[in-house]
């Protein structure tokens, strides 16, 4: 059992800033990657941007140039800094992470409650 936990989300003005963190807990024997994925009403859930164990990152090409991944495979930890906010990036974003469970390599995917981010001025 592997728990997400998100915080961060809240009401911005467009072109300010957020700062979204992720905490994973549980029975963890690695994390391969975690990142970050968000759903607007009447939209598909869209993936954000990803780190991996390794440091490699990928992001959506909306969010490129303005939003920042970063983790801390210490503390089993993902941020998004997000910055130059849109009314386009309202939507709840869920942290998500791909975890390797036990000696065996055994992956599943965790996914965090969510957490609601409104750009409105």
């Amino acid at each position: 059992q592997v728990q997400l936990v998100e915080s961060g989300g809240g009401l911005v003005q467009p072109g300010g800033s957020l700062r979204l963190s992720c905490a994973a807990s549980g029975s963890i024997f690695s994390i391969n990657a975690m990142g970050w994925y968000r759903q607007a009403p009447g939209k598909q859930r869209e993936l954000v941007a990803v780190v991996t164990s390794g440091g490699s990152t990928n992001y959506a090409e909306s969010v490129k140039g303005r939003f920042t991944i970063s983790r801390d495979n210490t503390k089993n930890t993902v941020s998004l800094q997000m910055n130059s906010l849109k009314p386009e990036d309202t939507a709840v974003y869920y942290c998500y992470a791909e975890v390797v469970i036990n000696w065996f390599l055994t992956q599943n995917d965790y996914w965090g409650q969510g957490t609601q981010v409104t750009v409105s001025s």
